[in-house]
């Protein structure tokens, strides 16, 4: 077993499992995909770490619990058709690619896109696509989508992004409030969102997931 596989291994073994993850497609997914191969070079010896990974310009990819959590909670089948909101170099949009028919991740920093398609394609993920552009935006024009992951923290969501839901479909959003943070998993039904709250987390607001401040004097 080499080192990386034994790092995966440990990962699994002591952050996902203990969370209450027992589905098999994450698990195998995690097992497999060299976390190492989707953070910056300098980033490399903290892949496995138990906290997330920075990326560069206040991002980060978030710790392997609570990604394995939301991806737990959102159900994904191997039919689904995915969209990821800030998937940064591309790990989501792996493990994702291993569970679901497709994945689209739109990524609004260039060099982290152009990053996580190259990784993507050293890995022959061929059923991944990466689209640069502004995050709250989505995909648009390749929705509907029966699941979106938002990668990091929000404060609202744009109602342009949950209009790209199928009916029945479902979201995951880390809803950040200061320090603290909720993942809540909303189901689309009739046009509108139902929330749930699934388990605490906390991750740094994307980029334009920000609540509009009021100013006074």
């Amino acid at each position: 077993m080499t080192d990386s596989q034994s790092l995966r291994t440990m990962m699994v073994d002591t952050q996902v499992r203990p969370s209450d993850v027992t589905k098999f497609p994450i698990i195998a997914a995690m097992l497999d995909i060299p976390r190492e191969d989707y953070v910056p070079a300098a980033a490399e010896p903290v892949a496995y770490m138990d906290a997330p990974v920075p990326l560069g310009d206040g991002r980060e990819m978030m710790d392997a619990r609570t990604l394995a959590k939301m991806l737990d909670a959102l159900a994904v089948e191997d039919t689904d058709e995915v969209l990821i909101v800030g998937g940064g170099l591309g790990y989501s949009a792996a493990v994702m690619a291993r569970m679901a028919a497709s994945v689209v991740m739109v990524e609004e920093d260039r060099a982290m896109a152009s990053e996580a398609e190259a990784a993507l394609g050293r890995a022959s993920v061929d059923n991944a696509a990466v689209l640069e552009g502004p995050l709250t935006d989505g995909a648009a024009k390749a929705s509907p989508f029966d699941v979106i992951l938002i990668e990091g923290g929000i404060e609202t969501v744009p109602d342009s992004l949950l209009q790209q839901l199928k009916d029945d479909g479902r979201i995951a959003a880390l809803f950040q409030d200061g320090a603290l943070g909720d993942v809540r998993i909303g189901h689309m039904a009739q046009g509108r969102v139902a929330w749930r709250f699934a388990f605490n987390a906390s991750a740094p607001v994307l980029p334009g997931f920000e609540t509009a401040r009021e100013f006074s004097l």
